[in-house]
């Protein structure tokens, strides 16, 4: 890849982080030394965060995890609605005792589905986000990994306005990711 040098308009990256280059090195001159030189690129993290392999087989794991507790809720409330089926059809014939127990049965179902669900939902989102979290070490280690290599001076993502194909290496992280995927599942 070629170095990215051209402005990006006004306020654009490259020109800021020229500038600020530039501040460093103490001259006007230094600042067209360096951007003769610089090797700027740009990581789209979203997208490589969806289209990772890396990605899939962590919302795969979290799907495997989380199902049986999944169907054990449904199983609950399926559970109510025949209760309040049940409620619905013998009223009538129900005396008041029989039809209170009845009713209490169904708010004590309602209230055990409530605090299954709220677990259910605590427990997903903190394993999501310790997944996420691992996920996005690996992307960094590669994004790092693949700069270094390819002897980058900079890669930006988040915040980025603008980035040409020229400086955009995310299809590169993505093939890097995916090769690791591979290799460590045996995959081809």
């Amino acid at each position: 890849m070629k170095p990215f040098t051209k402005q990006t308009g006004s306020g654009g990256v490259a020109r800021h982080v020229l500038l600020a280059i530039a501040l460093l090195f103490g001259s006007p001159v230094a600042l067209g030394q360096v951007s003769a030189n610089l090797n700027i690129g740009y990581v789209n993290p979203g997208r490589v965060s969806d289209e990772a392999p890396q990605a899939d087989a962590a919302r795969q794991r979290l799907q495997e995890e989380f199902a049986p507790r999944d169907e054990e809720i449904v199983a609950m409330q399926e559970e109510l609605r025949a209760l309040e089926d049940q409620l619905a059809e013998q009223r009538m014939r129900l005396d008041t005792e029989a039809e209170q127990e009845l009713q209490r049965q169904i708010v004590t179902q309602r209230r055990q589905i409530q605090r299954q669900q709220e677990a259910f939902r605590e427990d997903f989102n903190l394993r999501r986000n310790e997944a996420l979290g691992d996920l996005q070490q690996r992307i960094l280690r590669v994004v790092e990994a693949f700069a270094v290599e390819q002897g980058y001076d900079l890669v930006v993502s988040d915040g980025v306005v603008f980035a040409s194909d020229a400086v955009n290496i995310t299809d590169r992280i993505i093939e890097r990711l995916e090769r690791q995927y591979e290799q460590r599942n045996g995959t081809q």
